[in-house]
């Protein structure tokens, strides 16, 4: 069967496309540098729950290494690419810039140039919802339409140039590829960077949590299922030669930060002590999903609300806690 390559397959959303395909019946190549910006120890335990999959190799390699991306297309004769690895966070860009210029650009143009030799037929890219900047909520949805010419964060910036690298790959080369603009992703074995994660090792520890933007924010809170649901979805369903489509992918219904807060309490069975902040340089208001386009596509309609979701996470770290240790 020809293998899918599944770059930041030791990453997050990464492992559970990855094993999702698997537990399909799917062959997969992972293709992840298990950098140090979090735990190494997370991603090393994402990667030996996919070596459990006969179907599953893991490629140490940096995406930024046109060389070795162009050798792993070609000698396998890949034919679909879900392009997950980057370097994330709003905040570690303020003071690690590079880091973004490499990983982000860099790799994506890396795998540009595998995917136009190697003939691939889709290529499947992450990009964010941050590329729509610091905008009000006003009832409606961000759309794919809106003007996305104002980020915020060197993060955002670099994802919108993906975007752009893409669309001209895809018009010069004529491989389709879509884009995948996430909103807010989050579940077991999620990042610890992200404030539900950090919220609850925090909270357990009985120590304060700082809320940003004195609590006035809301996010799309996106479960990982839902998510998984959604790249599958759009893997099997390209745009035609030399197309390129940039798609939502969200619940579509934001959720206040106090509220997360309150929601992730009732889960732990213990409330934080917050101390409030004002909000940090590269940070967005809030965030909103309209997915009729991705729904169009393929009846995208994600099932896991944040009540569900938060819970299944805490069950989740509290394994892990266990396994490692007071952290």
């Amino acid at each position: 069967m020809t293998p899918v390559i599944v770059t930041g397959a030791a990453g997050f959303i990464g492992m559970h496309v990855a094993e999702r395909l698997l537990a399909a019946g799917g062959t997969v190549i992972g293709v992840d540098n298990f950098n140090d910006y979090y735990d190494p120890i997370l991603k090393r335990l994402r990667a030996e729950r996919l070596a459990a999959y006969p179907a599953f190799r893991m490629v140490e390699a940096d995406i930024a290494d046109p060389r070795a991306m162009a050798d792993l297309v070609s000698d396998n004769g890949v034919k679909r690419v879900i392009h997950l690895a980057a370097q994330a966070g709003v905040r570690y860009s303020i003071d690690n810039p590079f880091a973004y210029e490499r990983s982000n650009l860099a790799g994506h143009l890396s795998i540009l140039e595998a995917c136009r030799h190697g003939g691939v037929e889709h290529l499947v890219y992450a990009s964010s919802s941050s590329v729509y900047g610091d905008r009000p909520l006003d009832g409606a949805g961000f759309r794919e339409d809106d003007p996305t010419v104002s980020p915020v964060s060197l993060y955002a910036a670099t994802k919108r140039s993906c975007e752009l690298l893409s669309q001209s790959y895809a018009t010069l080369y004529g491989f389709p590829q879509s884009g995948l603009r996430f909103f807010t992703v989050y579940g077991p074995m999620g990042r610890p960077d992200m404030a539900y994660f950090s919220f609850t090792e925090k909270i357990m520890r009985g120590d304060p949590i700082e809320v940003y933007g004195e609590g006035r924010m809301a996010r799309d809170f996106t479960y990982i299922d839902d998510i998984v649901d959604g790249i599958l979805g759009v893997l099997e369903n390209p745009p035609a030669a030399g197309g390129h489509e940039v798609y939502n992918i969200g619940n579509s219904k934001p959720v206040g930060l106090m509220d997360m807060i309150s929601t992730l309490e009732r889960a732990l069975g213990r409330e934080a002590v917050k101390i409030m902040r004002p909000m940090q340089p590269g940070d967005v208001t809030a965030t909103y999903a309209d997915i009729t386009k991705l729904h169009d596509l393929i009846g995208y309609q994600p099932k896991v609300e944040l009540a569900d979701g938060l819970p299944r996470f805490v069950e989740w770290w509290h394994v892990w806690n266990g396994r490692n240790g007071a952290r």
